[in-house]
């Protein structure tokens, strides 16, 4: 990437590069798409092709839409370099935050949706998705009759779940969280039918429905990771105890959130200490 941006905006210049994360690798969060969005706003911004968005007294700064474009773009490249024939979708995201909805190859920007609450499960089952989807692909075209409605409700379950998002922050009734449990629930067992459910997935669910929390796996399934839906009015005890249980399972949790915004410079004063740390390290 390097190399490419420089032979389209001038030469070389001299920089060292530190990488920092918190994302765990392998584990279907979009780890290297992280990567390579930070790593091409980086070089852009250090070939003049993008502005530096931080102006005077700033903590933080977005590009425009037009470079956060060229920054996607250059991202999809670094991605093909370590996936081959990425989607574009974890990229996407990675660069402009929020939401996004992928359908037939089509990205479209959710235009407003809430910041949800969440509980990131790592099972840490390895798994191969391209495994995964050959045998979803296998099912399908054993069983079309019975797997093409299961593809159509997953679909449904995805339009409306895209309607109730964007209604909240116009309405940030209570009321919609519910329904969106619901859509967890729905969706986890479509996709277990669907054979990218596993053991560890299912005893996650067990443990989060336990303490009244809803989940569902994300990424390719057959391991790896799940997310657990935390409405505003959970309490620290039943989050506290759901990791606890999760953990004595032999699993890794985070406490974070969705719907946030993508790629973001920062300035010095406002990074953790941890990677203010890092950085007088190296």
């Amino acid at each position: 990437m390097c190399l490419a941006i420089s032979a389209k905006y001038g030469d070389i210049p001299s920089v060292d590069i530190l990488v920092w994360s918190e994302l765990p690798t392998g584990a279907g969060l979009g780890s290297s798409a992280a990567y390579a969005v930070c790593l091409a706003a980086a070089l852009l911004m250090v070939y003049g092709a993008i502005s530096c968005p931080l102006q005077e007294g700033e903590s933080t700064a977005r590009w425009t839409e037009k470079e956060l474009t060229l920054i996607n773009s250059w991202a999809f490249q670094g991605e093909r370099v370590i996936h081959g024939n990425p989607s574009g979708v974890d990229n996407a995201v990675g660069t402009w935050g929020g939401a996004l909805r992928y359908q037939a190859g089509k990205i479209t920007p959710l235009k407003r949706v809430p910041m949800l609450r969440i509980l990131l499960t790592n099972t840490k089952v390895p798994r191969s998705t391209k495994v995964l989807v050959a045998g979803v692909k296998e099912k399908i075209l054993k069983f079309p009759a019975i797997m093409n409605p299961v593809l159509d409700s997953i679909n449904a379950i995805s339009q409306e779940c895209q309607s109730v998002l964007e209604e909240m922050p116009a309405n940030p009734s209570p009321e919609y969280y519910p329904v969106l449990e619901e859509f967890f629930d729905i969706n986890q067992h479509h996709l277990n039918v669907l054979g990218v459910g596993h053991p560890s997935l299912d005893r996650l669910c067990q443990v989060t429905a336990s303490h009244g929390l809803h989940s569902k796996l994300t990424g390719a399934g057959g391991g790896g990771c799940a997310i657990t839906l935390l409405p505003p009015d959970t309490s620290l005890l039943a989050v506290e105890a759901a990791k606890q249980d999760l953990c004595a399972c032999g699993f890794e949790c985070w406490e974070t959130k969705i719907g946030a915004p993508g790629v973001t410079l920062h300035c010095l004063s406002s990074l953790k200490a941890q990677v203010l740390h890092m950085l007088s390290q190296s």
